[in-house]
């Protein structure tokens, strides 16, 4: 045996990253590996964490220190040995980014390949490629810039003519007169600051409005003043909308009325592009179609010159459709796809990639997946290990654990309680073992004996967004309802285009929380404000000192706990703040002591400890509705960031509970659950219930569909298949007499 044919595993030894306690393991090369355990019992600390970020960083280490200098800093992860890595392919759950100019065309080259075919074929014909992209000057609109809808402002909105700008005429956030953008206007000269709006003539609202940028001195600065209107956009308008703070995004809302161009109709191109055909189809008109029909027209032009184009064209067309994304169009945003979605759509990229003895990492890729549609997630899994690759999968799902060649099972629990590897095996040897994953394995849940019976009904009348086909149904109030059906089937337009916004209803997605890395369980739920107040009751002094955002935060890295350092030629790097070492707090305000911890030891503990510390009040009530959604095991110090869809949306329900909703809409709660975390959910869903409110749950899992009161099942397939109501009753009428693709599934869950 030559040397080089010994590597055939990755050796991991002394894992520590995050709650990782000292792991070792082998993981077999150019095998389906899947990794299961609790939620928090440490699969993508060990995962993403530990073998991938590794993998990247030494790939990155290859490149000149110039070019790694725009690369992100990645630091070493906490592991003693890392030996036979291979380099590491992340298919990953980040939403694709919200920019309006990307699609899902951009993002998969298709459209770029359509340009090409249309630039060879077009009648008339129009020249390059780049004349049909409305992301090029020579392709775009020049009414709406290629954004395919137009902004209108509304001035009332933006200032109020009563006042003049001494006592805060401009309206906007951040332009009041004691700020930056706010002296701009009053120190311009071009205005009496004390003299209300209504009262300016007719050439100082239009500098005031439209200006164009123009230089004056300033208290001796070069200053630029630009009008109102231009300055607005410019800062708000035209930027991401998702990435901005809550009070500018309900800003632009109130402020601003988007309508599609009437120009360009919303194809977002010019004239000359948005005429042009092939095949008697513009490119437009092909943009708009559902995948799974384009791949079927591009089959029919047949031309030599463009053949290996439409080769390769076809190709990403089909595994878009062989992954269960058929039912998108090239001209869908980005931005609205869901992170299932979003992760299928970087799957395309990899199916027809010559690359082999690569290491593919995939975070849970049956998200949002009916259970017939797992199926083909999984033939795709062993496609690509079959063309020699490792692949290493994080997943919950009985399904997918079962075609696993090797799987390695963490925990025993959650949070301090796993890190640990429990089993490591093949999947035979997971049922017989004692795990909590095992003996869930074969777990089923039975139908609900008697439903509930609904208080009445939430009627939804003539609901036609997207694919819906004009849809009337009637939800059932005071019970617990799953909403089904396969991707694409209009199971998200029907729920969120229909009940979000109605009075009572609150809807709880898995969208990111707006916040910085200073944000945590803690400041997020308001847990901190009762703890501050403990410290400061207990100690005789203010509670400022126990906030990381005030003064008690150490002022060598302002309360974040790391230091951030640009090192200039080379990739910036956040290291641990040595002067608090990472505590964040000054020393002083750490010898104030509440049951015998400091503040950072506070932070630290998870929420059942916490939970164990405070007893009463409501810090308890908090950490009680915490540990209710399933997320004992976070620290209550976690950064918002590094949570997983489905912990954003647990924990944003959590701050919800409180409240006085009456009807709860939860988009696939079960994402990121283990089979055991599932039944938790469930109870906490009854909970909700047996209090007297509504729950409408949009939901693939099995196990939710056979615990509800009612089901409401979109079909029969997606995109323009889809959009009908297929059934509606009780889970049990759905076995019994529902031929629908959820009814197969169902009936064969609970026999």
């Amino acid at each position: 045996m030559l040397e080089a044919d010994k590597h055939d595993v990755i050796e991991v030894r002394g894992a520590r990253e995050n709650n990782l306690q000292n792991v070792s393991v082998d993981i077999p090369k150019r095998r389906l590996t899947v990794f299961t355990g609790v939620s928090g019992s440490g699969k993508s600390s060990l995962v993403f964490g530990t073998i991938a970020a590794e993998s990247r960083r030494l790939i990155n280490e290859t490149y000149t220190a110039f070019i790694q200098s725009f690369m992100p800093s990645l630091g070493r992860p906490d592991v003693d040995s890392l030996r036979n890595l291979s380099a590491a392919i992340i298919v990953d759950q980040e939403r694709l980014g919200a920019n309006a100019r990307s699609t899902v065309g951009t993002v998969t080259d298709a459209y770029a390949m359509l340009r090409i075919v249309f630039s060879r074929l077009s009648v008339p014909h129009v020249g390059t490629s780049s004349a049909f992209s409305f992301n090029q000057p020579e392709g775009m609109c020049p009414e709406c810039e290629g954004l395919g809808r137009v902004s209108t402002l509304d001035i009332d909105a933006l200032v109020d003519r009563d006042r003049s700008l001494n006592e805060g005429a401009i309206t906007v956030p951040n332009f009041g007169p004691d700020t930056w953008y706010g002296r701009i206007f009053i120190d311009s000269g071009l205005f009496d600051p004390d003299k209300p709006l209504r009262d300016y003539t007719e050439q100082e609202w239009n500098d005031f409005l439209y200006k164009p940028a123009t230089k004056f001195k300033q208290g001796g600065y070069n200053v630029t003043y630009e009008g109102l209107v231009p300055k607005v956009r410019r800062l708000y308008i035209d930027k991401e909308r998702e990435s901005a703070q809550p009070r500018i995004r309900a800003f632009v809302e109130r402020a601003v009325t988007f309508t599609t161009c009437a120009e360009c109709g919303g194809t977002r191109l010019n004239e000359a592009a948005r005429t042009a055909t092939v095949n008697g189809r513009t490119i437009a008109e092909c943009s708009a179609m559902q995948v799974s029909d384009l791949a079927e027209f591009i089959k029919s032009i047949d031309e030599p010159s463009v053949a290996p184009l439409l080769a390769t064209l076809r190709q990403t067309l089909d595994s878009l459709v062989e992954i269960g994304l058929g039912y998108l169009s090239l001209d869908r945003e980005s931005g609205t796809l869901s992170g299932g979605e979003a992760q299928r759509v970087k799957m395309v990229r990899h199916l027809g990639s010559a690359l082999s003895d690569v290491t593919y990492v995939f975070d849970e890729p049956t998200v949002g997946l009916h259970p017939h549609d797992i199926q083909r997630m999984n033939d795709l899994l062993l496609r690509l290990r079959d063309k020699g690759n490792t692949v290493l999968v994080v997943e919950h799902k009985p399904d997918v654990i079962a075609i696993a060649d090797h799987v390695v099972d963490l925990g025993p629990g959650a949070g301090s309680a796993g890190g640990r590897i429990v089993y490591a095996g093949d999947v035979a040897g997971l049922r017989a073992s004692d795990t909590l994953t095992g003996r869930h394995l074969d777990h089923r849940h039975p139908l609900r004996e008697r439903p509930r019976r609904p208080t009445g009904t939430l009627p939804i009348r003539g609901a036609n967004q997207h694919n819906l086909k004009n849809v009337d149904v009637d939800i059932p109030l005071g019970v617990l309802t799953v909403v089904t059906g396969v991707a694409g089937s209009g199971k998200s337009s029907l729920v969120h285009g229909n009940l979000s916004g109605r009075e009572g209803v609150l809807v709880v997605d898995q969208s990111p929380i707006r916040g910085s890395r200073r944000s945590n369980p803690a400041t997020y739920t308001g847990l901190l404000d009762p703890i501050r107040t403990a410290f400061a009751k207990a100690n005789g002094v203010k509670a400022s000192l126990f906030s990381a955002n005030s003064e008690g935060a150490c002022p060598t890295c302002k309360g974040i706990g790391l230091i951030y350092t640009d090192l200039a030629m080379m990739a910036g790097v956040a290291t641990v703040c040595e002067e608090c070492e990472g505590r964040r707090f000054t020393p002083k305000v750490l010898t104030y002591k509440l049951h015998g911890k400091d503040i950072s030891e506070v932070l630290a503990m998870s929420i059942a400890e916490a939970r164990e510390l405070f007893t009463t009040g409501n810090a308890r009530a908090i950490l009680d509705r915490l540990l209710d959604v399933g997320l004992g095991y976070l620290t209550l110090g976690q950064p918002l960031n590094t949570l997983s869809g489905g912990e954003r949306q647990r924990i944003k329900l959590a701050n919800h509970m409180a409240g006085d909703a009456a009807v709860y809409v939860l988009d696939e709660p079960t994402s990121g659950l283990h089979m055991a975390d599932v039944e938790q959910l469930l109870g906490l869903l009854d909970r909700l219930v047996e209090l007297g409110n509504t729950v409408i749950v949009i939901e693939h899992h099995l196990a939710v569909m056979a615990h509800a009161d009612w089901i409401i099942d979109l079909g029969p397939g997606a995109g323009h298949e889809g959009g009908r109501v297929v059934f509606t009753g009780t889970p049990a009428e759905l076995v019994a007499r529902a031929d629908t693709l959820t009814g197969r599934h169902l009936r064969e869950y609970v026999s």
